[in-house]
């Protein structure tokens, strides 16, 4: 269905086709699913929450629950305060958060509603009882990406409930980023291997990636719980990953709480796991665990045993940016070529980055923020790749041009199992791997001759 994109590149300023990201407010309501007891509160119309809710829902397979001002043509012209102070009064009596995280949409950032005046309001009306929490983060849609949104929620609850008591605790700030549940799991037990208490922040792990049991609950027993968030004021150090999605609330628990952080790429792939795990050994003043360093030791393995599939292969990699700079460095420090690179968040550090990383192994590769499949699709057709390695919207590039693709990222509506398994950390970097090889060796099947199909490859 994508036979007909031309493959003449022109320059395009005001228009983005197959844009590679969504908007704010998608990454705001993930952010707030990760804190315990937390309603996510769009204030817009009905059918802003409506999409983010479902185009979450896709993703994980899970109910995604939200609530919205559900703004009609009067609160569009006269604002939303009366909207959203009515919402305050039947949120608590119906469905009884803890917390709430209030985002704005395009609507009422255009109409200019001051979001901290209406939740004082609310207060002094009496419609957010005593014990109950209010936060909000600004999230217009014309702005941004659900990455940028994901990391102004996650600010946001540092903004409002972190506290600096004076005494340092031993804990360590996890930010771990737009990662699957299944990550922010796996990131917990390696900092767990080295024997340091931690506060995740977000945390979606047996939020929505919950058992069934049979029995609904609203609010699931996962996430980061109103008191955690409050001592990661207090806590020794953060590590922040990935530059987009945790760096602007790492940055705010220095300058409002006084601790200090290191910020990371995501610990996807051997270097970048390299780095978090040296960054945990330091924190915790021990060696790297026995178990840790066999895990890095398989990864090894497998890379090398299979270096003859991997070897000059030409990626094309798309996504979010944390994710494509990690990505990125795995498929190079695995020998592998990726020729085009590109993200739909803006910022030109995500070009100098990329650019640095390929350097001395590919210096001509196609890199490009703020980009469109349309372009990273003409790209392929002038200089065509052997596998593709991002979301799930790549699929009709894949299609039209006969290419494997690998799907890790956000989001993946097509397929399932990777909010189970991680793709961060020795183990997630495995899995990956494999992937990877097995994507290409099953086209190597595919189109060999009948003289050299084997049966080992």
């Amino acid at each position: 269905m994508l036979d007909s994109t031309p493959s003449t590149v022109a320059d395009r300023v005001a228009l983005k086709i197959n844009p590679a990201k969504t908007c704010q407010p998608v990454g705001a309501v993930y952010a707030a699913l990760g804190v315990h007891g937390c309603l996510p509160h769009s204030h817009g119309s009905q059918g802003c929450c409506a999409y983010h809710r479902s185009h979450l829902t896709r993703h994980f397979k899970e109910p995604v629950m939200a609530s919205t001002s559900s703004f009609t043509e009067g609160s569009s012209v006269f604002g939303g305060m009366a909207n959203l102070t009515q919402a305050f009064s039947t949120i608590f009596e119906m469905y009884d958060p803890d917390i709430v995280a209030v985002h704005t949409t395009c609507l009422s950032e255009v109409i200019g509603d001051d979001i901290p005046t209406i939740i004082s309001k609310a207060r002094e009306e009496g419609r957010i009882p005593e014990g109950k929490v209010v936060v909000h983060c600004n999230t217009p849609s014309f702005v941004g990406s659900h990455v940028t949104g994901f990391s102004a929620m996650v600010k946001g609850f540092v903004k409002y409930l972190s506290e600096n008591t004076g005494t340092r605790s031993t804990a360590i700030n996890i930010l771990p980023g737009w990662v699957e549940p299944s990550d922010m799991t796996e990131l917990k037990r390696m900092v767990a291997a080295f024997g340091l208490p931690s506060i995740m922040l977000p945390d979606t792990s047996s939020v929505l990636d919950a058992p069934a049991t049979g029995e609904h609950a609203f609010f699931p027993k996962g996430g980061t719980t109103l008191p955690e968030i409050k001592a990661m004021g207090d806590a020794k150090a953060t590590l922040s990953l990935g530059t987009w999605a945790s760096l602007e609330a790492a940055t705010l628990l220095e300058t409002s709480c006084g601790v200090p952080f290191q910020e990371l790429d995501l610990p996807i792939g051997l270097a970048a796991t390299d780095r978090f795990i040296e960054s945990l050994r330091g924190l915790a003043g021990v060696d790297v665990p026995a178990q840790i360093e066999d895990e890095r030791g398989r990864l090894v393995d497998v890379i090398s045993d299979m270096h003859q599939y991997l070897s000059g292969r030409k990626v094309a990699i798309y996504g979010d940016p944390d994710h494509v700079i990690a990505l990125t460095e795995f498929c190079r420090d695995m020998d592998m070529k990726p020729v085009h690179v590109l993200t739909g968040s803006v910022g030109n550090a995500f070009e100098t980055r990329i650019k640095d990383l390929l350097a001395d192994s590919v210096p001509d590769a196609n890199v490009k923020a703020q980009g469109d499949l349309f372009l990273l699709h003409q790209w392929i057709k002038n200089e065509p790749v052997d596998l593709l390695l991002g979301t799930t919207y790549g699929k009709f590039i894949g299609r039209a041009e006969d290419i494997p693709l690998v799907r890790v990222g956000w989001p993946i509506l097509d397929r399932v199992g990777h909010s189970y398994f991680p793709t961060v950390g020795y183990l997630g970097s495995l899995r990956l791997a494999v992937e990877i090889i097995s994507a290409i060796q099953e086209r190597q099947d595919r189109d060999a001759p009948d003289h050299a199909f084997e049966l080992v490859l």
